[in-house]
């Protein structure tokens, strides 16, 4: 019987998705990948009101897993906080053999806070969480996913960064062409923000993460503003005039009158390893997943 080596992997989303999608080009399981895909889209499609299904939650529910065969995929019910949505279906586990392993990729809430509590050798997340939780903040801006692991303090976490899966969206900063002009009329750049006194409108939770890719010299004369309950992210930034928000084509940026600048940060799932828990087996699995050509490296301009 093949070793089991347990990964764990977020419950729903794009990272998810980056997950299975790299597992089908390396051992051709893209069926089952896309039928995961697919069910997660369309519970999200459903939970948002944009699908209609006559079955209950629970008759669905079962109709997606399978409990005789642990090889296929199978789902469970997470609470949602939209009214009238009380339960979603989210991915809970698939096992797939991978050059002579049973790799068994586990859904977990918060993947790198399992691999924190020594749960997990492996598992996979968003590198904004590692962000947010233990990378120390420097005067000096964060200039790569390497730089992620050498600002991690070693007495916090056995955690660290082994590498990026490639599924980009920047955290990137713009402002409106007033403000540019008022600090001289360049790009929204590192150097402007340097420059600029005022407000910064960003997402709340994403505080600890704009302080580690700026940089604290940076910002000493920034002060940090967030969207009113309700408003959109870019329509926030443009009524301040300047902010950071993720971005794949900054079409919505540009329809609120917003000047795209530099590309801070990729908000991108990476593969993470708690190296106290590593054994042989994981490292061969860790090896499915490796490759200097998925590193992102970050523009620091």
């Amino acid at each position: 019987m093949a070793d089991t080596i347990a990964v764990a992997v977020p419950r729903k989303g794009r990272p998810l998705e980056a997950v299975l999608e790299r597992i089908a080009n390396r051992v051709g399981a893209t069926e089952m990948a896309d039928d995961i895909i697919s069910i997660l889209r369309y519970e999200k499609a459903i939970t948002k009101g944009k699908k209609a299904d006559a079955r209950d939650v629970y008759e669905r529910l079962a109709e997606y897993s399978d409990l005789s065969d642990h090889r296929q995929p199978e789902f469970t019910l997470l609470r949602d906080d939209r009214e009238g949505m009380p339960r979603r279906v989210v991915f809970d586990s698939v096992t797939v053999e991978v050059d002579g392993y049973d790799v068994q990729l586990v859904g977990r809430e918060e993947p790198f806070r399992a691999l924190r509590t020594h749960s997990f050798a492996l598992g996979f997340d968003s590198a904004d969480l590692v962000l947010e939780e233990v990378v120390g903040l420097r005067p000096e801006p964060l200039g790569s996913l390497e730089d992620i692991n050498a600002r991690i303090d070693p007495h916090d976490t056995d955690v660290r960064v082994v590498t990026g899966l490639g599924d980009t969206v920047y955290h990137t900063l713009m402002a409106t062409p007033d403000v540019l002009d008022a600090y001289g009329g360049g790009d929204a750049t590192r150097e402007f923000i340097r420059q600029y006194e005022g407000q910064l409108c960003i997402s709340p939770r994403y505080e600890r993460l704009v302080e580690a890719v700026l940089g604290t010299e940076a910002i000493e004369d920034v002060e940090f503003c967030y969207p009113a309950e309700g408003r959109e992210e870019e329509a926030a930034i443009a009524d301040v005039g300047a902010g950071v928000y993720l971005t794949m084509t900054g079409s919505t940026a540009r329809d609120h009158g917003l000047e795209l600048g530099t590309r801070l940060f990729p908000s991108e799932t990476v593969l993470m390893e708690n190296e106290a828990e590593a054994t042989p087996e994981s490292e061969a699995v860790k090896a499915l997943f490796d490759g200097a050509d998925l590193e992102t490296a970050l523009a620091v301009n």
